[in-house]
């Protein structure tokens, strides 16, 4: 959750000539590029904003480089590639000439021939036009289920659905996921990559989608990424493979990407602490000063203007409020959803030395009845909310602990909280799998980690002089 929003990367207008014909599309038209120009904002904010340190211009350049392929525009200024300040690993595109890539997916990527393949790849579904007729929608992170409306006799309708969540596109089909990979594997290799580094980056991807499930198992705030838009499979990456090979060129062993590779240290990696920080079941906000703890076997997703916490017994979501007053402060929250709050009582309370109020009302969610609640707190610099939405007559039902659990975050463990970052090293004479592995900043599976971060398979072995990643404290 972070307190500003970022605006779009600037445009160079340069153009690079020759480009290879798009599938279907052959330019982008007015009307794509309104729509894009209206998405962008929006998705931008639900991805934690732009990033926008040094590395964000490398992508711009190689997105660029690769996107004029597509036969859409030979003109660079046409396109507007974004790096996403987001710690889902994921990639995407909009109508409009606007692509998007993650830093956490950035960072999983070793060569800049990966990340065109994966660029392109993005691109290709637009020129292919796999996104008409399809809308985004919400992860976890919605208050409601998409298309759930909660009613009071006017509409308290869906404002809640998607606000703080992570958006993503519509899962593509395995035909549409071929057609991709077969315009980005021509469109990298027109603009002069290895085209064998496509069927890298779906291995690397594949890897990553399986560490990810295994960790899930014991965390529960994993949030689905660039596997759960775009199916993935041995099957893919073999097909990458013959679509290399069908380009001509050889397959050879390249030499380790030293600049790409430098290029991502110092990078951010999970989350960022400048709009807070899920370790576990608590959220900490440095700059808000607050922390509180999501109830045992509930989800918890960060996203740029809210945190979200889902689990069976209801929903919640966390919002800064610019309101005065506690009264105001929920008064709002309802009026922003639509719904008049004038059949509930307001009641008073405090927790950890703050005060807070609370008013539920009763609602209707898909015909069935849900109690809505607002809860405003006053912290000395502001006032923040939670809505929470639970079963008719449960009232704030098992988000009873959650709100028990704010409290003010001292100076002191404002400072404490800290987040990760890529260091690149260079392998020592001594250096192991696993002495490297144990310099990762995580509690469990190190070794796997260190491992699918590199693109190692099972029982590589390092070569002093070259470099690797790392995950450490920032």
């Amino acid at each position: 959750m972070t307190i500003r929003l970022s605006a779009g990367l600037l445009l160079a207008t340069a153009t690079i000539a020759a480009p290879v014909a798009a599938q279907q599309t052959r330019s982008i038209s007015a009307s794509d590029r309104q729509q894009g120009a209206q998405a962008n904002p929006q998705l931008i904010a639900e991805y934690g904003g732009a990033y926008r340190r040094p590395q964000a211009a490398y992508v711009d350049r190689v997105g660029k480089r690769v996107a004029v392929q597509s036969g859409l525009s030979n003109a660079t200024g046409d396109f507007t590639i974004t790096t996403l300040n987001s710690p889902v690993e994921n990639a995407f595109a909009i109508p409009g000439g606007y692509v998007y890539v993650t830093r956490q997916l950035l960072a999983l990527m070793n060569s800049e021939a990966e990340l065109a393949s994966v660029l392109g790849h993005e691109v290709g579904h637009v020129a292919a036009r796999h996104a008409a007729g399809r809308n985004t929608r919400s992860t976890i992170g919605s208050i409601l289920a998409a298309g759930a409306g909660l009613v009071t006799g006017s509409s308290l309708a869906t404002q809640l659905v998607g606000s703080g969540a992570q958006l993503y596109t519509l899962k593509y089909g395995r035909d549409q996921e071929y057609q991709a990979d077969g315009l980005g594997v021509r469109y990298m290799t027109a603009a002069g990559y290895d085209p064998y580094a496509a069927a890298d980056m779906l291995s690397a991807l594949a890897a990553s989608s399986d560490l990810s499930a295994r960790v899930a198992g014991r965390n529960a705030n994993a949030v689905p990424g660039w596997a759960s838009t775009h199916p993935n499979s041995q099957e893919r990456v073999r097909r990458a493979a013959q679509l290399a090979a069908a380009t001509g060129k050889p397959e050879t062993t390249p030499a380790q990407d030293t600049a790409f590779l430098r290029m991502l240290d110092g990078m951010p990696y999970d989350e960022d602490p400048a709009q807070g920080m899920i370790d576990g079941q608590t959220f900490r906000h440095p700059a808000l000063r607050i922390r509180f703890t999501a109830p045992a076997g509930y989800r918890m997703a960060n996203g740029a203007d809210a945190v979200t916490i889902a689990g069976s017994g209801g929903q919640a979501q966390f919002q800064t409020s610019t309101a005065s007053s506690l009264d105001a402060a929920i008064a709002a929250r309802f009026q922003a959803l639509g719904a008049a709050a004038g059949n509930g009582e307001t009641q008073p309370g405090s927790a950890n030395g703050v005060s807070y109020a609370l008013r539920t009302i009763r609602a209707a969610a898909n015909g069935r009845a849900v109690d809505a609640t607002v809860v405003a707190y006053r912290f000395p610099s502001s006032v923040y909310t939670f809505t929470l939405v639970t079963p008719a007559g449960s009232g704030v039902g098992p988000f009873q602990p959650l709100l028990a659990s704010v409290a003010p975050l001292s100076a002191a463990d404002a400072a404490a909280v800290r987040g990760k970052v890529i260091r690149i090293v260079t392998v020592g004479p001594r250096d192991t799998v696993d002495t490297l592995a144990a310099r990762m900043a995580y509690p469990d599976y190190r070794r796997e980690r260190f491992v699918t971060l590199n693109g190692l398979g099972d029982g590589a072995t390092l070569t002093p002089g070259t470099l690797v990643k790392l995950v450490v404290a920032g």
